[in-house]
């Protein structure tokens, strides 16, 4: 693996980090009134107001629950020794790529790739 010990844990730091924001995140969740019933409020655009903004956070929780998945998998292929190895071909992912967004695991050829193949059957 041709990242530095000095990188991987800088890596994993921020990993950790970005884990912990989001089981934050998610218990503020639980107490900004997800559980209200919006048929205690007054009128009808308030409900649907509610019903809007509550769904728009649970869409928002969705997206933080996948990442945190993606984020755990990193953690784990860093104990294992995985971490920073495309898993298509099995180069190296380059260390800006793995700074910007950590949770990868194609390097930017095989994404590129996958991408263009994505695009032809869409």
């Amino acid at each position: 693996m041709s990242i530095s010990k000095e990188d991987l844990a800088e890596i994993k730091k921020e990993l950790l980090k970005e884990r912990n924001r989001i089981l934050s995140e998610g218990d503020k969740t639980l107490g900004i009134g997800l559980q209200q019933n919006p048929d205690d409020l007054p009128d009808f655009a308030d409900q649907s107001s509610f019903e809007s903004d509550r769904n728009f956070v649970l869409r928002l929780r969705d997206r933080e629950r996948k990442l945190l998945a993606k984020i755990d998998e990193a953690l784990q292929r860093i104990e294992d020794g995985t971490f920073g190895i495309c898993e298509e071909c099995g180069t190296d992912i380059g260390i800006k790529r793995l700074k910007a967004r950590p949770v990868v695991t194609l390097c930017i050829e095989c994404k590129t790739r996958q991408e263009e193949e994505e695009r032809k059957l869409s």
